[in-house]
């Protein structure tokens, strides 16, 4: 900051707002904090009586708060983001298709702890839509210096983009149902209506649903039959708890898959399974996906639409944030479940 006089600040960036008073009828600012005095701007500063003014001169290597959230959101945004312009400062950057969001959050906070530099993100790995606003970015100061943003401009280009969002395939999923009270028709299936509901959200398609007794061999060949029919994804319902006629766990081990795991540290989903047959990923999935609002589900399946091969570190890591208190009605900004 430094004290020049008006005729010569053309260019340079104010540091405080300038009020104007007109006698008998109002007082408030002529020119607020952050503005950038033009030629035209000259000759009303004098008329306020000023003669000097307190500014960011960005000739010498200052950058304006708008600018330099323009940049900090270009060197961060990948694949399918899209931002505002500057609103006081700060720049929101935006979903520009339903996907799956991925936030670097070691690069995130990498950028973060460049002085004077904020960027925030909603939660990790949740599938959003078109439109959503994602993160926003600016700086603190009205103006900073050129060498913050070379610096967060080298981090992102070595580390990658800090936000992305993944498309989602369009899948083909074969669901199968297990449990003998369904299957003899004594009870009405509850779980096809939901998961075709979810799946279509999500872009995907069940192009059937099977349903099988407790015995394990009817539930390997229904699923080795969705493999051999070439389905992109197999979802298993029923039959997921420790109880000893729950057999599906046992069944899904049976058709030679890999497991990743059985049991996710959260609540609701702690009884889910995932394994990959050839390739195919088979999710095993628990009662509370047709009861609750979100689950375990909505914290696996978009990553497995978006291509990527969920891990065993991925699930345990679910454990922070993996406390869902209340689904219908959540007072948290931030947990496992993306509900915001």
């Amino acid at each position: 900051m430094k004290v020049i006089p008006v005729e010569q600040s053309v260019g340079t960036v104010l540091c405080h707002d300038i009020t104007k008073i007109v006698v008998g009828e109002s007082k408030g600012p002529a020119f607020r904090r952050g503005h950038v005095v033009t030629d035209e701007d000259i000759a009303e500063l004098l008329d306020i009586g000023k003669e000097n003014l307190y500014v960011y001169d960005l000739k010498d290597g200052y950058i304006h708060e708008d600018d330099a959230a323009f940049r900090l959101a270009t060197a961060a945004s990948g694949a399918n983001i899209i931002f505002s312009g500057p609103s006081e400062g700060k720049i929101t950057l935006t979903a520009a298709i339903d996907g799956l969001l991925t936030v670097n959050v070691p690069l995130l906070n990498d950028v973060n702890s460049v002085e004077d530099v904020t960027f925030a993100t909603v939660h990790n790995h949740q599938f959003v839509k078109k439109g959503r606003g994602l993160a926003g970015t600016r700086v603190i100061p009205l103006a900073v210096s050129e060498k913050i943003l070379f610096e967060v401009e080298n981090i992102c280009e070595k580390g990658g983009p800090v936000i992305e969002v993944k498309p989602l395939k369009a899948a083909r999923v074969g669901v199968v149902t297990t449990g003998s009270e369904v299957y003899s028709g004594r009870i009405k299936d509850g779980f096809g209506p939901v998961l075709k509901r979810k799946f279509k959200e999500l872009g995907s398609t069940v192009v059937e649903q099977v349903f099988v007794s407790d015995e394990v061999e009817m539930t390997v060949e229904a699923i080795h039959s969705f493999k051999a029919q070439g389905v992109d994804l197999i979802a298993v319902t029923g039959g997921m708890s420790v109880d000893p006629d729950d057999q599906t766990p046992t069944a899904i081990r049976s058709t030679g898959a890999d497991v990743v795991s059985y049991g996710a540290p959260t609540y609701p989903g702690a009884m889910f399974m995932l394994a990959y047959l050839d390739g195919v990923p088979v999710v095993g999935l628990p009662g509370c996906v047709m009861y609750h609002k979100a689950s375990i589900f909505d914290l696996v399946v978009p990553r497995i639409l978006a291509g990527e091969k969920v891990t065993r570190r991925d699930i345990v890591a679910f454990g922070h944030g993996g406390f869902c208190e209340s689904c219908d009605s959540c007072r948290y900004p931030v947990c496992g479940f993306g509900k915001i």
